[in-house]
């Protein structure tokens, strides 16, 4: 579920629609969480299914840790790439905002932490990166980890609506880590390794 201040809006020619503050989302607030209505497709269910169903479930799906397919039954499906992305996924089913997003700002994730199967060309953004490669969670989870970091250090302290869809035993070991300053779970938990 998407967090209750954004909408979808056209972005442009080349990158269509995409999820948009309508007010400020702080750094540290939960922007997304994996609920009951997100659909989790099993690979080989997926090719089963007609030719263009597949390819909406490749266009608006990311791929777990088990390597099943999470289709996001809400806006949260128009999440667009970029490689300096102000929102993070954790390996607690949530994204946080890792810096604060301002109104009109679009919510944006790396798709590298997406379990991609294939590598793409990314739009140019003036970064180093150019092309979200499937390893990039092993070659940039350490800066990301630092982030949510970050970004964790604020989670207690701003207004979290979406609080109430993470269970409260994963809650009480978030909480337990930032009272006891012990690191958060790494972001390379959501890795999905091929040969497990």
């Amino acid at each position: 579920m998407m967090h209750p201040d954004t909408e979808v809006r056209f972005i442009s020619e080349e990158i269509g629609y995409g999820v948009v503050a309508k007010k400020l989302i702080p750094k540290g607030t939960i922007t997304w969480v994996q609920d009951e209505l997100d659909r989790v497709l099993n690979p080989a269910g997926v090719a089963g299914m007609h030719p263009e169903t597949q390819k909406l479930v490749d266009k608006y799906s990311f791929r777990n840790k088990d390597g099943n397919l999470v289709l996001c039954w809400d806006l949260a499906k128009y999440v667009n790439h970029s490689f300096n992305s102000n929102c993070l996924s954790t390996a607690y089913d949530f994204e946080l905002a890792i810096r604060d997003i301002q109104p009109g700002e679009q919510l944006t994730d790396d798709y590298g932490y997406l379990n991609v199967q294939e590598p793409f060309k990314a739009q140019d953004e003036g970064m180093e990166r150019v092309t979200v490669y499937p390893d990039d969670l092993e070659n940039y989870h350490e800066q990301w980890d630092s982030q949510l970091s970050d970004a964790f250090q604020d989670f207690e302290e701003v207004e979290q609506p979406l609080k109430k869809f993470v269970s409260k035993a994963l809650l009480e070991k978030i909480q337990e880590k930032l009272r006891s300053n012990t690191a958060m779970d790494s972001i390379l938990n959501i890795y999905y390794r091929e040969n497990k």
